[in-house]
């Protein structure tokens, strides 16, 4: 799939904020819980990426379609899915950190990787302002 320049740059973003989140998760953890909450953040940075993917898909496949309403449905849904997955993946965060002795995924670090899309976003606008002005 060709990626828009748009979404080039988010997915450069989120992979720099997680970065930044984990090499902040060492600095306080300084242990072997900093891996852990590293794969967190890598799990939730790495469903963010997926959702710029299914964005992008969306809106390519929205301006082709020839009836609004049916454009407006579609979006719609594709909406509810990218929430119902962020829902499934710090459900199953939470769910690892509690069931499995030792947990290898923390939920801090899921929690603090679903920002990086959040970030990326505001960095990428901030960068699109300054083009303009």
């Amino acid at each position: 799939m060709n990626l828009s320049l748009l979404s080039k740059k988010m997915i450069m973003f989120i992979s720099i904020a997680a970065l930044l989140i984990i090499a902040g998760g060492v600095a306080i953890y300084r242990s072997l819980d900093a891996l852990y909450f590293a794969f967190g953040v890598i799990l939730t940075s790495s469903l963010n990426i997926f959702k710029v993917f299914l964005l992008e898909r969306a809106v390519k496949k929205t301006t082709s379609l020839e009836i609004p309403d049916a454009g407006k449905n579609y979006i719609r849904i594709q909406y509810l899915l990218r929430y119902l997955l962020t829902g499934i993946v710090l459900l199953a965060a939470g769910l690892v950190s509690v069931y499995v002795d030792p947990p290898f995924i923390n939920v801090w670090g899921a929690a603090a990787g679903i920002f990086t899309l959040q970030i990326s976003l505001i960095i990428v606008r901030s960068m699109k302002l300054e083009e303009v002005e």
